[in-house]
């Protein structure tokens, strides 16, 4: 993407290619000169209903055109735009609005989807319907200012349980999505399948970058796509070349009965990301897939913009146990940090991550403290560097590897022990097809607990049998627990908080661990 500005990089291929396919869902098929003619007319509605550039517009709708629609619409006009989960409960997107405070809130087609939402709020913003606004007609107004506006907010959990908006500015989104368009080889013939939920920044990975490059985007409902069968259908179908998604979705199609059919399809790209990869789930993937397919695995929390990194993965790689995330996306630098906030120089030393560069984020949205807490000024003179919370360490080659976080690398009996080389343990036994392990209270004292998708002919002890012949005892889960799957988030990642409760377990939180990522 040579445009420094994502809204300007998709309106030049409305003028050179307008006939183009850009998006479509099940609903609608857009080409770029009708995509940037609905957008014109979305974005001269919002500001007939008061818009204007820094307001915030909340989008309450699902994974769609209408989306796609309405995020362009505010960066025609300078506007952040807000994504909204419509599977969260009222009471949070209530807190939601109530913190962004958005001019607008733009609801799907079908209703009143704001209104319980709204009536939990003290000042309620306009709810119009984005058919509503897609009926006005208007000339295109001025494209908001590329450089220091900001682009949208995007609502992490928080760890106080407290959500908080990342602020993402427009050069920032630029810088990512232009990076990773590039790293990843996207053109004009890239068709993408959007996987991942719009609320989360992990889908602009897929979005942003393909409309960007003048490639042509499919959706399909987020609700669909938990089924494997959706998922191989559109591949073959749609003609797909390049997506997206979570490790912990990966392993959900690599259950399925459906991964031959991945040989059949035009797949040559799949970037991984939002977790730690697993080797033997990546081998998998190449096992099922036609041999020409490239994976990716990519890195980078929100508060850095989508992802900061994008590394090949190759066979060599995956020999060392854990998959690189490579090197940092041009402008960004990678920092690490000592728990006596020394950096980290030799190979193979392990510290915590901190990043600065093109792509941090502007701030927490209303939150100066937090967004003071994250981004240090103080480690190294001229730089604001965020504190990402991240275990890694350069290999020989040079690249970065993620270990797991700082709050997650645990100390017991005096050895320090990864949760994530554990779950890989377990998901190389025989008979098991999914596996994590996550830390408990075990009366005040820190435990271990492994969650395993198994054969029926596996049972618990046999599990653990099998498990202490490739760990220390040091290593070994205090629990081990059979379960029918691993539950996802709206994220797709791993639902950790309920598989602990559904086992009647607790989170462990020692007073001296550091702080977890916001």
């Amino acid at each position: 993407m040579s445009s420094p500005d994502v809204l300007a990089a998709i309106v030049e291929h409305t003028r050179t290619g307008p006939d183009r396919p850009a998006v479509k869902d099940l609903d609608r098929d857009l080409t770029y000169g009708a995509l940037l003619d609905e957008v014109t007319r979305v974005a001269a509605s919002l500001r007939s209903h008061g818009v204007r550039e820094g307001d915030r517009v909340a989008l309450l709708l699902p994974n769609s055109v209408d989306f796609v629609v309405a995020a362009l619409a505010c960066l025609t006009l300078g506007a952040i735009f807000v994504p909204l989960a419509v599977s969260d409960p009222p009471s949070r997107l209530g807190v939601i609005i109530g913190n962004c405070a958005p001019t607008v809130v733009v609801t799907s087609s079908d209703g009143d989807g704001a209104q319980p939402a709204l009536a939990t709020t003290s000042e309620r913003p306009l709810a119009v319907t984005i058919s509503e606004l897609s009926r006005e007609v208007g000339g295109l107004p001025e494209s908001g200012p590329p450089g220091t506006a900001g682009a949208y907010i995007i609502y992490t959990s928080g760890t106080t349980g407290t959500p908080n908006g990342v602020l993402v500015g427009r050069a920032a989104f630029a810088a990512a999505v232009g990076a990773t368009a590039d790293a990843l080889g996207l053109d004009r013939t890239t068709r993408t399948l959007c996987v991942s939920p719009f609320h989360f920044d992990g889908s602009f990975a897929t979005l942003f970058p393909t409309l960007s490059c003048g490639g042509a985007v499919v959706i399909r409902p987020r609700e669909a796509l938990l089924f494997p069968r959706t998922f191989f259908r559109a591949l073959a179908s749609e003609g797909i070349t390049y997506t997206g998604f979570s490790p912990s979705y990966l392993r959900l199609l690599l259950a399925s009965e459906l991964m031959e059919t991945l040989a059949e399809s035009h797949l040559h790209v799949v970037a991984l990301g939002g977790e730690a990869s697993s080797p033997a789930d990546i081998r998998a993937l190449w096992a099922a897939a036609p041999p020409d397919l490239e994976v990716f695995n990519r890195y980078g929390p929100t508060e850095t913009t989508v992802a900061v990194t994008h590394m090949k993965v190759t066979p060599a790689d995956l020999a060392a146990g854990s998959v690189p995330i490579g090197q940092p996306h041009p402008g960004v630098t990678f920092h690490l940090v000592d728990g006596e906030d020394r950096l980290v120089e030799t190979t193979d030393q392990v510290g915590e991550l901190y990043v600065g560069g093109t792509q941090l984020m502007t701030g927490y949205w209303g939150a100066p403290e937090l967004t003071a807490d994250v981004l240090r000024t103080d480690l190294i003179p001229g730089m604001t560097l965020y504190r990402t919370g991240d275990l890694v360490h350069r290999n020989a080659s040079g690249d970065y590897v993620y270990l797991d976080r700082a709050d997650r690398v645990i100390n017991r009996n005096g050895v320090r022990i990864s949760l994530v080389e554990i779950s890989d343990t377990l998901r190389g036994q025989k008979g098991v097809s999914a596996a994590a392990c996550l830390a408990f209270d075990d009366d005040g004292q820190l435990g271990i607990v492994a969650f395993a998708v198994a054969d029926r002919s596996v049972t618990a002890l046999e599990l653990r049998r099998a498990t202490s012949h490739h760990l220390p005892d040091t290593m070994l889960p205090n629990h081990f627990e059979l379960v029918e799957t691993l539950p996802l988030t709206a994220g797709s990642k791993l639902d950790e908080r309920r598989l602990l409760a559904e086992a009647g377990l607790r989170e462990f939180r020692p007073a001296s661990a550091p702080r977890p990522k916001a």
